[in-house]
């Protein structure tokens, strides 16, 4: 064996500008390809962004798997069931992974002798169990990051998103069981003590906590802090929100604390993503009176998220259910101060010291602090300006990829002494 751990990285989701999860697998082989021997196998779904990023990349290699005669008519199902619910259509869909896996198991049978480890990182789903147990390596799964419960302050949003679906990830449980994926794992990493509590308290041994987004610290750089906003029209506070356009990223709820404010301070909002809640919010903004106010930027890469996030005093993220929050962490490493409710992957990234974390009490209340952080901005703007500079801070210090990816090293590096 040699003294670097040959790996084979299962990524399912996996390519850059093709969502949060997408990214993340990128993120892991772009960064592991340029340490290690690679070996990524993947969806053939992804192929047309990875060829396109370069792939293969340095001397990896790439197989890619194609289940698309059960995925794509199991999407287009989804999607027309649950036309609003992006979230619904991707959990329904979602069961492809499954199909993909026993495929990586046919295909690379016979096989094992190339690698020192496996590592499936994506899905990030606590529920999203993998047999690559069954190639003979030690496997290392996660970041899982999942197991949240559905808010229960916030019923008129979530009936929107189709909560009735949620308890069916119950049905993963049972699936992880079957397939043993939790009880053959080496390794289970997983973002924070909720996703801990997913996993049966015999394998919790095997945990370890890491975060499953980080950020890219060089792209995502910190910038000057724009004039202060004022009451003087010339001087608007400008707000950043990046995410799809679906009913729990609460976007509806910005709009209107921005309604609530709209004669007494000038407030500029940048909304960027697309989603199937894009016309209605827009026309929630006119009937708002306020449709003068926001800018529906629309979908971008990340270079221009990064220069709208430069350009802003703060970055806003009104999601009810957040597993993540990748896009928090962008905005922190910018030097931007964040607000979030405080519920999920937020709730474990946002506090006083970089900005300000809403109490999950309910859609008056969000609104009602939305309203009071707006004031306040107006006021303090030198302790909004330093809760950014503490962002930028801690996004060095915890949530860059490169700490990320030498320590997952570290645990390939001990998990093959252990069987060499």
């Amino acid at each position: 064996m040699t003294s670097q751990p040959r790996v084979l990285l299962s990524a399912y989701q996996c390519g850059p500008g093709m969502g949060s999860v997408s990214q993340i697998g990128w993120q892991w082989y772009s960064r592991l390809a340029s340490k290690l021997p690679v070996t990524l196998v993947t969806h053939v779904r992804n192929r047309e962004a990875l060829e396109k990023a370069g792939a293969p990349l340095g001397d990896s290699h790439v197989i890619y798997i194609d289940t698309e005669w059960f995925a794509a008519p199991l999407y287009n199902f989804a999607s027309r069931l649950f036309p609003k619910s992006q979230h619904s259509a991707f959990l329904l869909s979602s069961l492809d992974y499954y199909v993909y896996d026993r495929e990586v198991i046919k295909q690379l049978k016979g096989q094992a002798d190339n690698w020192d480890v496996i590592h499936a990182p994506t899905p990030v789903s606590p529920y999203a169990s993998t047999r690559l147990y069954k190639l003979g390596l030690p496997v290392v799964v996660g970041p899982w990051n999942g197991g949240i419960s559905a808010p229960k302050k916030f019923p008129e949003i979530m009936k929107q998103d189709s909560m009735w679906l949620y308890p069916l990830r119950n049905l993963g449980k049972f699936t992880n069981w079957a397939l043993g994926g939790t009880r053959y794992a080496s390794k289970i990493l997983v973002a924070n003590q909720t996703t801990l509590n997913t996993v049966p308290k015999t394998h919790q041994d095997k945990c370890e906590i890491l975060l499953e987004n980080a950020v890219d610290l060089d792209l995502f750089a910190p910038a000057t802090f724009p004039v202060f906003p004022s009451t003087k029209l010339q001087n608007p506070l400008e707000l950043v929100y990046v995410g799809r356009l679906v009913p729990f990223k609460g976007v509806s709820m910005l709009l209107e604390a921005m309604a609530k404010v709209k004669d007494r301070l000038p407030i500029n909002l940048t909304v960027i993503g697309d989603g199937p809640l894009e016309n209605d919010w827009q026309l929630l903004a006119d009937n708002l009176g306020i449709s003068d106010r926001v800018d529906w930027f629309g979908a971008a890469n990340a270079e221009d998220i990064v220069d709208k996030l430069h350009a802003s005093h703060a970055f806003c993220l009104p999601s009810v259910r957040e597993s993540g929050g990748a896009v928090l962490l962008e905005a922190m490493a910018c030097s931007r101060p964040v607000i979030a409710v405080a519920f999920g992957g937020p709730a474990e990234v946002v506090d006083k010291e970089v900005g300000h974390a809403i109490p999950p009490e309910g859609k008056e209340v969000v609104i009602k602090e939305l309203v009071n952080t707006f004031y306040n901005m107006f006021k303090y703007p030198e302790a909004w300006q330093r809760r950014g500079e503490v962002g930028r801070q801690r996004a060095e210090q915890y949530y860059g990829w490169h700490s990320k990816i030498n320590h997952a090293i570290q645990i390939y590096q001990d998990l093959t002494q252990k069987t060499s």
